[in-house]
């Protein structure tokens, strides 16, 4: 999700709720406790130089149990820091203590609920590592439409 995205649901609602990836909601007493643009400038595997920049927000809980961030308070941070760091609009990712460690969460929107979704890890220079593309699969009540056995086709 993109911020102008969050900003247009955020003018919408009358509450804000996070939803984490097994179902289970953020505490209704989180705070949002950082608001910025994290850079990274990486080499692949393949030596190729690569930058990703996304907006980044932390959620966090404390033991303020009658705390409740109002959608128009989130949206007040999100544009101070807007003014402040000229952010562009990006992808938002969101940092949520879990049991163990910090977790890193795209984010999406069911109409009611943000949903922190996963984010998972990828080799960006597949061809430089050897690893093959995936090969297409192919229902076995199709295998007799091949005409041929060219070893790209799939059939063998």
């Amino acid at each position: 999700m993109k911020l102008s995205t969050i900003k247009k649901h955020l003018q919408n609602l009358e509450t804000i709720a996070f939803q984490l990836p097994n179902n289970q909601l953020v505490s209704r007493h989180f705070h949002v406790t950082e608001v910025g643009k994290v850079t990274k400038k990486f080499i692949d595997c393949g030596g190729k130089v690569r930058s990703e920049e996304v907006i980044n927000f932390q959620l966090w809980e404390a033991d303020d149990y009658d705390h409740r961030l109002h959608p128009e308070k989130l949206l007040n941070i999100i544009e101070l820091s807007e003014k402040i760091f000229d952010f562009e609009d990006l992808e938002i990712e969101v940092e949520y203590q879990g049991t163990e460690t910090i977790g890193k969460y795209g984010m999406d929107f069911d109409g009611k609920n943000f949903l922190l979704t996963s984010k998972l890890t990828a080799c960006l220079a597949r061809e430089a590592c050897g690893i093959p593309e995936e090969k297409p699969r192919i229902r076995i009540s199709d295998s007799g439409k091949v005409t041929s056995c060219d070893p790209n086709s799939g059939c063998c």
